[in-house]
């Protein structure tokens, strides 16, 4: 949503007003919904009225789903028990799903947070992209900020969505992997391949700062920045993991 001020560009609506742009958001997300909804009711509708016990309780899922829309409630602020979501969710409601504000900001208010809100300077983002990347830290740091806006876009969705990053790494590369907060280590091994998490025995961990600080592996071992880990071990974003298991 536009919060930047300049008189050369125009905008849609004639002001800038965040508020009024995000109440405008959701009216169509709502309205998106309410197609959705609507025709699933009405498709239960006259089973339920027929007798079919099934179609009943979908009508009534159905009919609280579309009073929180039209009293503009967004369904992901409703608490839903395990039946209504398991009958909602693979419908891919849009206002059901977690909702992140980005604002684009003049380049002053970047790093002003404000809750609910994740403050973005386009120009700036525009202005990084065209500098060598030493260059382009120095612009960061002079502006107050200690990463670009897309990497905070990022890390706030993954918050968001309930994700955390692990990496795998070998002599000549790493890789990054997305992961559930609260996973274990065997669910980790698992999502780098199905039988590292049948055949887990342990996992070395790290954490990334140590691997990059120290050169590597050796060296963070030779520093004893690399610990073992079992099956009950919780996995934390950044881990750097060596994983163990049998064949």
């Amino acid at each position: 949503m536009r919060k930047f001020s300049d008189p050369n560009v125009v905008h849609v609506a004639g002001a800038v007003n965040p508020s009024e742009d995000q109440q405008t958001i959701n009216l169509e997300l709502t309205f998106a919904d309410l197609a959705l909804i609507e025709k699933r009711r009405a498709d239960v509708e006259a089973k339920a009225r027929s007798g079919d016990a099934e179609s009943a309780v979908q009508l009534k899922i159905f009919q609280k789903a579309r009073a929180a829309l039209d009293a503009g409630t967004l369904l992901s602020r409703i608490t839903w028990t395990e039946d209504e979501g398991a009958l909602l969710r693979p419908m891919q409601l849009l206002t059901m799903k977690p909702m992140l504000y980005v604002l684009n900001v003049d380049e002053g208010e970047a790093t002003k947070e404000t809750s609910g809100y994740l403050p973005i300077s386009a120009k700036i983002e525009a202005e990084l992209s065209e500098m060598p990347p030493e260059e382009a830290q120095e612009y960061l740091i002079s502006m107050g900020l200690s990463s670009t806006g897309l990497d905070r876009l990022i890390v706030a969705s993954y918050k968001l969505l309930g994700l955390i990053t692990f990496f795998t790494a070998g002599p000549k590369e790493a890789h990054a992997w997305t992961l559930k907060n609260g996973a274990t280590a065997p669910e980790a091994a698992g999502v780098v391949h199905s039988d590292f998490q049948k055949g887990f025995i342990r996992a070395e961990i790290a954490r990334w700062q140590d691997i990059v600080e120290l050169g590597g592996e050796t060296g963070a071992k030779a520093k004893g920045k690399v610990r073992t880990e079992g099956k009950d071990y919780i996995m934390q974003d950044g881990d750097v993991a060596y994983f163990l298991a049998s064949a």
